[in-house]
């Protein structure tokens, strides 16, 4: 995945979700769940890179870190809970999928009282 468009078209392949553009800034679009309005992706440019923002169970967190250098603590979002993949083509387009899909599978989570 190098594009904003294939990124999105995949993270839009989930069910009950849709786009938004809640900055009014077109460099940032998200993609969030209709049932709970949490976004699970962001898309963003940022030092003439695409990038995307991704929500990482803790445990998983410092794996993904540790195993490509283009998967950094978020830019812009809580460092613990999300991490940023730069799309430069260093990590396998199948890893970028199952990241987006696990942080699609976290927003969905009930949570349990």
């Amino acid at each position: 995945m190098r594009t904003r468009q294939e990124v999105l078209e995949y993270g839009l392949s989930f069910p009950n979700v849709y786009l938004d553009a809640p900055f009014h800034d077109e460099n940032w679009q998200l993609v969030r769940s209709h049932k709970n309005k949490k976004a699970f992706l962001w898309t963003y440019e940022r030092n003439g890179n695409l990038c995307i923002n991704i929500k990482v169970d803790p445990k998983w967190r410092d794996l993904w870190r540790n195993a490509y250098e283009s998967v950094l603590p978020a830019y812009h979002q809580n460092k613990e809970h999300w991490n940023t993949v730069i799309l430069d083509g260093t990590v396998p387009e199948e890893e970028i999928k199952r990241m987006i899909a696990e942080s699609y599978d976290l927003i969905m989570k009930k949570k349990k009282n």
